[in-house]
């Protein structure tokens, strides 16, 4: 009885000893978020590619689509919770080869280039080609050395997902046509000779030196913020409304806004070079 007593309090102890967590090495959740966002966009632009050989050109444009948006998101959310890394980048550009590289061109093989022949083969081949370009030199220039400052709110010609949706235009404006039963129209954009300049302008756009506004760290003047919003409710109303010809009518405001951005990357290089002229000046004469 008496060993009982003795044992009875240490059994309460150890039945009352704090459990410990054990512990994991390993990157946290938050990190891993960006990379799982980017399967998810992989994943729609895979599918993408198996609605367009059934025929379902509707979801594959809509898949394409929901993969852009991915892919605008999962790089600020890694900035935003730190989890930016190489393999991250990496993933992310072989994400962006399949998603917006050969979703689209296969999309519009299917939907028109394919009565081109090898023709609209070979359209498709090289806007997947100019694709793996503009996607390598974007991984090599982060490599590079520093930009200068006026040089970082803008990319080197097109971006990837702004390519994909200018290369999708006809498929947009084909769907439009079909959704209002304009059959002259669906010809028109069914037709090969729409589809394949579009696709090689396209890609010409990707691969080329001109300087295009990513956006990441533009400044809205005061004036203009509240015009802006109202314009983007106003697309956001269209896009839920008529979604066709809301990407249809972005793919035309982007195109629309090339020549202002070469002009103010011009505007800010030649007013970084006159400070600089003037601070070598000035270095001089002291």
């Amino acid at each position: 009885m008496s060993d009982q007593v003795r044992r009875f309090p240490l059994r309460r102890h150890r039945r009352l000893r704090r459990r410990v967590r054990p512990r994991y090495r390993g990157p946290s959740f938050n990190r891993i978020i960006p990379n799982l966002m980017t399967v998810v966009g992989l994943c729609a632009g895979l599918t993408a590619m198996r609605f367009a050989i059934d025929g379902r050109f509707d979801a594959a444009a809509v898949a394409i689509t929901v993969a852009g948006v991915i892919d605008g998101l999962d790089g600020r959310l890694a900035r935003l919770l730190k989890g930016t890394s190489r393999f991250g980048a990496e993933f992310d550009s072989l994400s962006d080869f399949a998603c917006f590289g050969i979703a689209p061109g296969l999309t519009l093989y299917e939907w028109s280039l394919q009565r081109a022949g090898g023709l609209g083969y070979a359209v498709c081949v090289l806007f997947a080609v100019c694709m793996a370009l503009r996607l390598a030199r974007f991984n090599a220039m982060m490599d590079a050395p520093s930009k200068p400052a006026y040089a970082n709110n803008f990319f080197t010609g097109v971006p990837a997902p702004a390519g994909a949706g200018l290369a999708l235009f006809p498929l947009f404006l084909g769907l439009e046509a079909n959704a209002l039963g304009l059959e002259w129209l669906s010809a028109i954009a069914h037709h090969p000779l729409l589809c394949a300049p579009i696709l090689v302008g396209t890609a010409i756009l990707m691969v080329s030196s001109l300087p295009v506004w990513s956006f990441k760290n533009f400044k809205v003047p005061a004036q203009f913020v509240l015009p802006l919003l109202l314009s983007t409710g106003l697309f956001a109303a269209l896009l839920l409304a008529d979604p066709w010809a809301a990407l249809a009518a972005g793919g035309v405001i982007y195109l629309g806004m090339l020549p202002f951005s070469m002009r103010s990357f011009r505007r800010l290089r030649r007013e970084a070079e006159a400070l600089r002229g003037e601070q070598e000046s000035a270095s001089g004469a002291g």
